[in-house]
C-alpha cells in the first residue's frame, strides 16, 4: 500500500465544490486497504496511544458549527488486528504503547474519510501523536512501515499550512501560506528529508505557517513509514481553502 500525507480541512470541508471529489478520485486510484492506520493533527497523547479497537465512535472535536455538523455518523468497523499488530511493532522495538479504547476518530480521521471511503466498510483504527518532534515521529513511522506490506493504508492527517489566527486579518490567500507551501512543495519533490525535518526554520515563513506544528507533524510518521521511496513523493491535491494549503501527498 501507498503511505498519505492528506490536508483534512474542518468539518465544512463536506460543502466545497472541489475538494470532495478530489478526495474521492484519490481513493478511487488506490488499491482497496485491508484496514486504515490514521494519525491526526487533533489527538497529542503520551505514550503513543491506540484508540478504539471494537466499536468506533467519532469525536466531535470542534465549537461553533451549524448543527448538522454533529450529526455526520461513520461507523467503521474496529481493527482488532491491526491494534495487535501495531502494538507489537512499536513495543518489539522499544516504544512504549497505551489503549485508549473509548477514545474514537476525531475530525482530522472522519472528515477525510468520509470523502474517501464512504461506505464505511474498511476497518479503521487512529493512533495519538506521541510527540511533534520529526525525528522521533519519523521514527514511529519507520518502525510502521511493514504494515504497508499487509494491505494497511497509513494516512497523516494534518494541514499543510495553518494559522488559524493571521487568516482572520487577511484576504484570500497569504503570502505565508502561498511561500511555505511553495516552499513544501519543492522539498518534497527533491525528497529533501533534511530540509523539511528542520521546517520552522529553513522554510520561508515556518513560524508563520505553523505556529504550533501539530497540523504539519503528520507527516513525519507518513515519511518514516516510506522511507526509501521518498523520491516518488506525488501531490496528488493542491491548491488553498479559505486561505491554508491543502497540498496533500502520496509515497509509493
Amino acid at each position: 500500500m501507498p503511505a498519505l500525507y492528506l490536508s483534512h480541512g474542518a468539518p465544512p470541508l463536506a460543502d466545497d465544490p472541489v475538494w470532495p471529489g478530489e478526495l474521492a478520485a484519490w481513493s478511487a486510484g488506490l488499491p482497496r486497504p485491508r484496514a486504515i492506520l490514521m494519525v491526526s493533527a487533533h489527538w497529542e497523547e503520551a505514550p503513543l496511544a491506540l484508540g478504539a479497537v471494537e466499536t468506533v465512535p467519532l469525536v466531535y472535536d470542534f465549537w461553533g458549527f451549524p448543527e448538522h455538523y454533529y450529526q455526520v455518523r461513520y461507523a467503521a468497523p474496529g481493527a482488532p488486528e491491526l491494534a495487535d499488530s501495531v502494538r507489537k511493532l512499536l513495543r518489539g522495538a522499544g516504544t512504549p504503547v497505551q489503549d485508549i479504547p473509548d477514545r474514537g476518530l476525531d475530525h482530522g480521521a472522519y472528515v477525510p474519510l468520509v470523502e474517501m471511503y464512504p461506505d464505511a466498510d474498511i476497518p479503521v483504527l487512529q493512533i495519538s501523536l506521541p510527540t511533534l518532534d520529526p525525528q522521533k515521529l519519523m521514527d514511529v513511522g519507520r518502525k510502521l512501515a511493514p504494515l504497508r506490506d499487509e494491505g494497511v493504508l497509513i494516512v497523516g492527517s494534518g494541514f499543510f499550512t495553518h494559522n488559524l489566527a493571521a487568516l482572520r486579518h487577511a484576504g484570500g490567500v497569504p503570502g505565508w501560506s502561498a511561500e511555505f507551501d511553495d516552499w513544501g512543495a519543492r522539498a518534497l519533490a527533491a525528497a529533501d528529508v533534511d530540509a523539511l525535518l528542520d521546517f520552522e526554520s529553513k522554510s520561508p515563513a515556518g513560524r508563520l505557517a505553523h505556529p504550533r506544528t501539530e497540523h504539519f507533524a503528520p507527516l513525519f510518521v507518513t515519511l518514516g513509514a516510506s522511507e526509501g521511496e521518498l523520491g516518488g513523493a506525488r501531490s496528488v491535491i493542491e491548491g488553498f481553502w479559505m486561505g491554508l494549503a491543502k497540498r496533500s501527498v502520496q509515497f509509493g
